[in-house]
């Protein structure tokens, strides 16, 4: 049994449990859900099918893509259903032998009127659209890393571990000036690596801009690494999985309310990675690093973290919210990520990529704060 059928097996006992007969899967342009390559190895752009019973059926876009890529029992053409989801799920529940007033699970997400035509479509059937369905359910599996994932991860982070490398030794001689010229480097440089794009858009702030949690735009023409702090946050996508890391760049007169900063984020990302562990609250985490800050009088406006995978932002959640209920588990791949700002001094962040293990945690990216002197 490969990878893909194991998971989908996992997924239909839920299926089977929840009284579904059947559940969609849909990536499309609006709507895009990376749970199909997951799930069947498929990149992207198609619907997939999976019953109660663990049979699947893949409806993409490009065939030529699903010949190469997909690992399903069953590939149909859309164009076969004259691009139109709604003939596909009566084509889908046809031939897969769904039988007439069975349960079929939407994704949480599909608009209402959709869910209208797909009843019109398949009138004889159940059809149910909640947020605790089978895209739930996937999620919560997707938040669990296996072997497979796992090794995909210790891949990326070396690859992400060498680009910070040249990136540090690039700004300090002078290589790199600009956000810009981050911004390009990180795209050669990846692609180079093997790598299939980047996890999301580069955010690289010079002193100018690194006051934002999130510069925009996210990368100019502006000086990088110049008098001040600069940000720089990059994910490199290997294998449909993202890293997610941040660096900053000091240079020149770190005393002060800027040197304040830096050593609460050195404090704050130090003591969050060392309380992670299986059993351990997320929200608790998240908690510490608030009362670090706050002991100083700064509040970080951001959460401290999130699960990483096939998203840049996955669960579990890490964060000090009153509704963050995650605790920790092995498999989870989360990021620390402390963060202070100001107008004035300018903006730190420190992040790096945490696995959680069965008895405690490993640290799979090296992200720095680098000081330029």
């Amino acid at each position: 049994m490969n990878t893909y059928m194991t998971r989908r097996v996992a997924l239909a006992k839920t299926l089977a449990d929840s009284g579904v007969a059947i559940a969609l899967f849909e990536d499309t342009e609006g709507r895009r859900d990376p749970s199909i390559r997951y799930f069947s190895g498929h990149p992207g752009d198609a619907l997939l099918f999976i019953s109660a019973d663990g049979r699947s059926l893949l409806v993409p876009w490009d065939m030529n893509m699903a010949a190469s890529m997909a690992r399903v029992e069953d590939v149909v053409a859309y164009t076969d259903f004259n691009r139109s989801p709604f003939a596909a799920m009566a084509g889908a529940l046809a031939r897969l032998g769904i039988a007439a007033g069975s349960v079929v699970d939407l994704p949480s997400v599909t608009p209402y009127p959709m869910y209208v035509d797909y009843v019109e479509a398949c009138p004889d059937y159940d059809f149910r659209c909640t947020d605790a369905g089978s895209t739930k359910a996937a999620a919560a599996m997707r938040a669990v890393k296996d072997a497979d994932e796992i090794a995909i991860y210790r891949a990326v982070s070396a690859i992400t571990d060498a680009a910070m490398d040249d990136i540090e030794a690039g700004v300090r001689s002078g290589r790199f000036e600009t956000e810009t010229d981050l911004a390009l480097f990180i795209e050669r440089f990846l692609r180079e690596s093997g790598c299939e794009s980047t996890g999301f858009e580069t955010l690289a702030a010079g002193p100018s801009r690194s006051f934002g949690i999130h510069a925009f735009p996210a990368y100019t023409a502006a000086a990088f690494g110049t008098e001040g702090m600069s940000i720089l946050d990059f994910g490199l996508s290997y294998k449909g999985y993202t890293s997610d890391v941040t660096m900053t760049f000091v240079k020149g007169d770190a005393s002060g309310k800027r040197a304040e900063m830096i050593a609460l984020v050195k404090k704050a990302h130090k003591d969050a990675i060392a309380a992670c562990g299986p059993g351990v609250k997320s929200r608790d985490v998240a908690l510490l690093v608030d009362a670090i800050f706050s002991e100083k009088g700064y509040a970080m406006p951001h959460g401290l973290g999130h699960g990483v995978g096939l998203e840049a932002h996955e669960a579990p959640a890490v964060r000090s919210r009153a509704d963050n209920d995650w605790v920790l588990a092995p498999g989870h791949v989360i990021t620390i990520e402390p963060g202070l700002y100001d107008p004035e001094a300018g903006g730190v962040r420190l992040e790096d990529d945490v696995l959680i293990t069965e008895d405690g945690y490993e640290v799979l990216t090296h992200s720095r704060i680098v000081e330029l002197g």
